[in-house]
C-alpha cells in the first residue's frame, strides 16, 4: 500500500514530514538555473534509464541553458549535469566504455517530491493513473504508458512540452488534443506506434526538439521545412532512408540522427543504414551531430559541402568511395571541434584513403573505421585525446600494435580484420591506459604475446572467431587487473588446453553447434556456455554467476 500511494503519504502522513523537509532542503538549496533542470527529471516514469545526451538536448531546447563565453549550449548542460550528480540528486546508472556517463536515474522519493513541487507550480503534469487531475495552465505534459487515463477535451494551449513514453495504442494527436497546441517547443513521441509522421507538426512553428525514435515512421514530409525553429530532428532507429531537400531550410538545426542499427548474431559490430546524400547539406552550418550520412550518391562534391560544418563534434559516414578520400580530409581538417567520427566505406573490399589528413581533429575521443586501408593512418597515432578505436576490415600486412600501442589515452580497442600476420606481441610499456580490448576474425593468427608490463590495466579481453589460434595468449598471467576473459567460436584446441579433463565430444553438447564454444573466466574457474541457448533462453546452461540481463548477453545481443 505505502508502495502505490508514496506519492500521497508524503504530502500527507505526519510522520514523513520530516522526510519531506529534509529532502527539500537539497532542492530549495539549487541555484536558480538548475531548479528547472532537477523538476525536468519528474517527466520521466519510474526507474526510467536517462540518457544523457536525450535530457541534455531537452534541456537546450526548454531554454534552460544559460550562454557561457567559450562553451556551447550542450556544454554548459553538462556542467550542470555534473552539479546534480554531485549533490547526489541523480545517479549515474550506466558508463560508455571510455567512462563517459550514458543514463541516469533518480530516487523514487526524490521523484515523488519533484512531481508535487511540478504540479504545484504549474511546471508540468505527469498522468499515468486514474482520477489524476492537472491544471490547463501546466506547461508541460508526460504521459506514461497509456492514453486511458488522459482526459478529453482538455485546453492544452499553453503547453510547450509534450511527452508520450511508450504509450501502448496508436497515436492520433488530432483526436487527443482537437484545440492544438501551437506554442509546442518540445514533442517526444519515442517508441510509439507511430507510422506516419504526424501531420499536426505542420503548425507548430515554435517546435525545436522533435523525437520519433523507434517508430514505424517511413517518410518525411516536404512541411518539414517550415519548421525554421527547429533544433533536434530524431529519427533514429525508423525507417527513414531519405530526407527531402526542404530540410536544407532548418539553419537552426543542431543535431540530424537518421540512422537504424541492425546486430548481426555473434558479431562484435553492429551494421548501420544511414540516409541518402543531401545536396548541399553544408548550409547547415549550426549542426553539432549528423548521423549517418551516405555519401555514395552523385558526385564527390557531396564530401567537399561537409567542410562547411565547422560545428560537428560528431560525423557519422557511410559507404565511402577511395576517390572520396582526399577531400574527406581537407573537411575534417576544418573541424577543430570533433569528438567523434564513424567512416564505413562503400564496401568491405574498398579502401578507405585517409593518408591526406594532415591536422587531425585534436579533440576527437572517438574514432570508428570500417573498410581496408593500405596502410594504418599516420596521423592515428599523435591523437592524445583518442580514448576509443575501432578498426574493422583494415587487413593490413604491418603489425598495427606498434603504432598503436603508445597512443596515451586509449582506454577502448577493438579490432576485427585488421592484421593478415600470423603473430601479434603486447610490448611492455604498451597500452598503458587500455581497460577493453577486443579480437576479431584474425584469420592467419597463431600466436598472441603479451610481453609484462603490457596493458597494466587491462580488464576485460575478448577473443573472437581466431581458428587458427590453439593457444590462450603467452603471459597473459602479466594481466593481474584481467577481470573478464572471453573466447567465442574459436578452436576446441584452446578450449582442450583451458580444460583437459572435459572431452571434445562434451564441449559439442553443451554449445549445440559443431566448432562453437564460448567461456569465460570468472570467480576463479572458467565457465561454458552456448551463445545460441544463451539467445533462445531455452535448455541455458548458465552458471550461477550469469543471468539473463548480465552485460554479457547485453552486448551480444
Amino acid at each position: 500500500m505505502v508502495s502505490r500511494s508514496l506519492g500521497a503519504e508524503i504530502d500527507g502522513n505526519d510522520k514523513l514530514k520530516d522526510l519531506k523537509k529534509v529532502l527539500s532542503l537539497s532542492i530549495n538549496d539549487l541555484p536558480y538555473y538548475l531548479k528547472s533542470c532537477f523538476l525536468y527529471l519528474g517527466l520521466f516514469p519510474e526507474d526510467h534509464l536517462i540518457g544523457r545526451m536525450r535530457l541534455i538536448r531537452m534541456w537546450v531546447a526548454e531554454g534552460f541553458i544559460e550562454e557561457k563565453e567559450g562553451k556551447v549550449f550542450e556544454e554548459v548542460a553538462d556542467d550542470y549535469i555534473n552539479d546534480l550528480l554531485n549533490r547526489c540528486l541523480m545517479q549515474v546508472a550506466t558508463t560508455t566504455s571510455d567512462g563517459r556517463a550514458k543514463t541516469f536515474r533518480i530516487h523514487d522519493l526524490l521523484r515523488e517530491i519533484i512531481i508535487s513541487k511540478s504540479r504545484d507550480q504549474n511546471f508540468a503534469a505527469v498522468v499515468k493513473e486514474q482520477n489524476v487531475q492537472w491544471s490547463d495552465r501546466a506547461r508541460r505534459l508526460s504521459v506514461h504508458y497509456t492514453l486511458q487515463h488522459l482526459q478529453s477535451n482538455r485546453s492544452v494551449s499553453q503547453l510547450r512540452s509534450l511527452f508520450m513514453f511508450e504509450v501502448v495504442e496508436k497515436l492520433r494527436l488530432h483526436t487527443l488534443f482537437p484545440g492544438g497546441f501551437r506554442l509546442l517547443t518540445l514533442l517526444d513521441l519515442e517508441n510509439s506506434r507511430l507510422k506516419k509522421f504526424p501531420v499536426e507538426v505542420v503548425n507548430l512553428f515554435y517546435l525545436k526538439y522533435l523525437s520519433l525514435r523507434n517508430t514505424k515512421v517511413k517518410i518525411v514530409p516536404r512541411y518539414i521545412g517550415k519548421l525554421h525553429n527547429l533544433e533536434t530532428l530524431d529519427l533514429k532507429h525508423c525507417q527513414v532512408t531519405e530526407l527531402p531537400v526542404e530540410i536544407l531550410k532548418l539553419q537552426r538545426l543542431r543535431h540530424l540522427l537518421v540512422y537504424r542499427s541492425e546486430f548481426v548474431s555473434h558479431e562484435l559490430f553492429d551494421t548501420k543504414s544511414g540516409f541518402k546524400n543531401t545536396a548541399n547539406i553544408g548550409v547547415l552550418q549550426s549542426l553539432q551531430k549528423l548521423c549517418f550520412i551516405e555519401v555514395n550518391q552523385g558526385s564527390g562534391n557531396m564530401v567537399k559541402e561537409l567542410g562547411n560544418l565547422t560545428q560537428l563534434r560528431r560525423l557519422g559516414i557511410l559507404k565511402l568511395k577511395r576517390e572520396d578520400g582526399k577531400d574527406l580530409c581537407s573537411s575534417i581538417e576544418k573541424m577543430n571541434n570533433l569528438r567523434a567520427l564513424s567512416i564505413t566505406s562503400v564496401e568491405e573490399d574498398e579502401i578507405i584513403d585517409l593518408q591526406h589528413l594532415s591536422t587531425p581533429p585534436v579533440l576527437l575521443q572517438r574514432l570508428y573505421l570500417r573498410g581496408r586501408l593500405e596502410m594504418l593512418p599516420h596521423w592515428i597515432p599523435s591523437l592524445h585525446s583518442l580514448a576509443k578505436l575501432s578498426l574493422k576490415w583494415s587487413r593490413l600486412n604491418d603489425d598495427p600494435l606498434v603504432y598503436l600501442q603508445y597512443i596515451p589515452n586509449l582506454v577502448h580497442l577493438v579490432l576485427c580484420q585488421v592484421f593478415t600476420g600470423h603473430r601479434l606481441c603486447f610490448r611492455a610499456g604498451g597500452f598503458k591506459k587500455l581497460k577493453i580490448l577486443g579480437l576479431d576474425e584474425f584469420f592467419e593468427l597463431k600466436c598472441i604475446q603479451v610481453e609484462a608490463g603490457a596493458m597494466a590495466l587491462l580488464e576485460d579481453l575478448s577473443i573472437r572467431r581466431c581458428q587458427l589460434l590453439e593457444k590462450v595468449p603467452l603471459g597473459i598471467e602479466h594481466l593481474t587487473e584481467l577481470k573478464l576473459l572471453e573466447f567465442i567460436d574459436m578452436p576446441a584446441e584452446l578450449f582442450n588446453t583451458l580444460r583437459p579433463d572435459v572431452k571434445d565430444g562434451e564441449y559439442r553438447r553443451v554449445a549445440h553447434i559443431p566448432e562453437v564454444y564460448s567461456t569465460y573466466w570468472r570467480d576463479g574457474e572458467w565457465k561454458v556456455y552456448s551463445l545460441e541457448s544463451l539467445s533462445d533462453g531455452e535448455n541455458c546452461p548458465l552458471p550461477s554467476t550469469v543471468t539473463k540481463t548480465d552485460d554479457l548477453h547485453t552486448r551480444w545481443k
